[in-house]
């Protein structure tokens, strides 16, 4: 079936299915184009709670289906492409965070929403990396752990030297793989353009950037700057959204190396799959879903200043 035509297709099996599809800013161009919402996993899943919907269809990887099912239990949530796993996310366990626990009692744990949900339950709040700074913020205890990205963590901990932030030693391979010497090379072939950094990238990447954003705080920053150009230092998948939303402006990647294979593996096919099939499903145990929740809404609860 040609692209079109199956993109037509699923649109009306979503009406049928009274379902909204989600797409992260990752995603492939094809796939974001079929999405009801696109955007940074956590803000899908809390848009998608508020709706009617009665089946959400979530294009991206496994934690972020689950997030969907964390904050919208009654909804059916489909994950098109189940073999879709963050690499990040694997590398915490909930052993791991109960031994920071007893390595470091007292200290709170602050957990990245990219993250597993068992992992979410053994935390006492989430954060993402628009507000991790505002999140450790909120906590008066001068130790805290954070985790499962150390450059997060290390992003964190530049805005309070009156704190020590302990880590774990997880990171996003796509992220982290972003050096400064590919920087300089970008600016060398680039020179009008400004560098955006995500807080995912190493810290010697955050020393040359211009702004460090969100995906969402990028896709703001671009679309509000008055500079014309601009060197994206995130998943390569963030430059359709910004050249779409911004067709007058200029967008380059950092490096061709950030691409997050996951989060290639939906196609069109597997959407309309899921839809037709109302499989494949992800449903959190309840157990586990109401402490990750209490993780969630915690953060959720955070004044924004």
């Amino acid at each position: 079936m040609e692209r079109e035509k199956l993109q037509a297709e699923i649109r009306k099996l979503a009406r049928d299915r009274k379902a909204l599809i989600l797409a992260h800013n990752y995603q492939p161009p094809e796939i974001q184009d079929i999405a009801d919402l696109v955007g940074d996993s956590l803000e899908l899943s809390l848009k998608a709670s508020r709706t009617d919907a009665e089946v959400i269809v979530f294009c991206g990887v496994l934690f972020m289906a689950e997030t969907a099912h964390i904050v919208s239990p009654e909804k059916i949530v489909l994950f098109p492409a189940p073999q879709a796993c963050c690499a990040m996310a694997s590398m915490v366990s909930p052993e791991d965070v109960r031994a920071l626990r007893e390595a470091h009692p007292g200290a709170p744990v602050v957990t990245y929403v990219n993250s597993y949900a068992e992992v979410k339950a053994e935390s006492d709040i989430c954060c993402t990396s628009a507000n991790v700074v505002r999140v450790i913020a909120s906590l008066p205890e001068k130790e805290i752990i954070c985790l499962p990205d150390r450059n997060l963590a290390l992003y964190a901990q530049r805005h309070f030297p009156e704190k020590r932030i302990i880590y774990h030693e997880g990171f996003c391979p796509f992220h982290d793989v972003l050096s400064p010497e590919d920087v300089k090379r970008a600016r060398e072939a680039h020179p009008e353009a400004l560098f955006i950094a995500h807080p995912e990238c190493r810290p010697e990447v955050i020393d040359l950037a211009d702004h460090v954003a969100s995906t969402s705080g990028m896709l703001r920053f671009c679309r509000e700057s008055p500079h014309r150009e601009f060197i994206i230092g995130t998943e390569v998948g963030l430059l359709y959204p910004l050249r779409k939303q911004n067709p007058d402006k200029k967008f380059y990647p950092a490096s061709e190396k950030m691409i997050c294979e996951s989060m290639k593996l939906t196609t069109l096919e597997l959407v309309y799959q899921a839809l037709e099939n109302l499989e494949p499903r992800v449903v959190v145990p309840e157990e586990v879903r109401v402490r990750a929740l209490r993780a969630v809404k915690r953060m959720l609860e955070i004044p924004r200043g």
